[in-house]
């Protein structure tokens, strides 16, 4: 009959729950505070095996979940990019490492719950590995670290590899504390995803620029 929901139709419709309250979930309690169980109650499912069925282990749920995300942000990313292609100004880069994530928390609205997601995600130490191997397997990222590879040849490998990772920091749980800002109706360090990317480009430009101190042996 036309109108009928076929079950391919529900498949999809029960992932999709599925995933939205796992996400929900993670972000507010951490991955491993959560049982399969109640993911699948959160999502309005009877069958308490319904997490297994449709996604496997909990690891495999955690891929799921950025999977969702990585497309529309690898989106934002290639636009970005077609503006900045053989840039040499360090700023355009970090831009295009910045802009297409906060722009996708803009796009999910105030309900998002990704940023606190990514957060708790990257404390894990083997839950982290998978975000990793999901950014790191993006072609437009790929681009973007050999334009900071062109703009950062002088500084010395382990200075860039401490600064990467203070910015990765930032990027991570900065954004994390913007959107609980955003979801708690408080009033933020700035309006809107757009100022708040502006002000994280500005910071991570100025990580990457800081001056080196040379080190001296003790």
């Amino acid at each position: 009959m036309s109108g009928n929901i076929t079950r391919p139709d529900r498949t999809v419709t029960t992932k999709e729950a599925i995933l939205s309250a796992a996400e929900q979930l993670f972000a507010e309690h951490g991955v491993f505070a959560i049982s399969n169980r109640q993911v699948s109650e959160a999502a309005g499912q009877g069958n308490n095996a319904a997490v297994g069925y449709h996604f496997g282990t909990k690891t495999d749920l955690v891929r799921a979940i950025v999977r969702k995300h990585t497309e529309p942000i690898e989106e934002h990313r290639m636009r970005l990019l077609a503006d900045h292609s053989g840039s040499t100004e360090l700023r355009d880069w970090v831009s295009c490492l910045v802009r297409p994530v906060t722009e996708h928390y803009a796009d999910l609205g105030s309900a998002s719950w990704y940023a606190r997601f990514g957060a708790q995600v990257m404390t894990d130490p083997t839950l982290r590995i998978i975000m990793r191997e999901e950014s790191l397997s993006s072609p437009s990222l790929q681009t973007i670290i050999e334009g900071f590879d062109r703009c950062l040849s002088d500084l010395p490998p382990e200075v860039r590899e401490q600064r990467g990772e203070m910015a990765r920091h930032l990027m991570v749980h900065g954004c994390a504390e913007f959107e609980r800002t955003l979801a708690d109706g408080r009033t933020g360090p700035r309006a809107n995803w757009y100022d708040y990317g502006t002000g994280l480009i500005d910071a991570i430009v100025g990580i990457w620029q800081a001056p080196v101190t040379a080190q001296h042996i003790r």
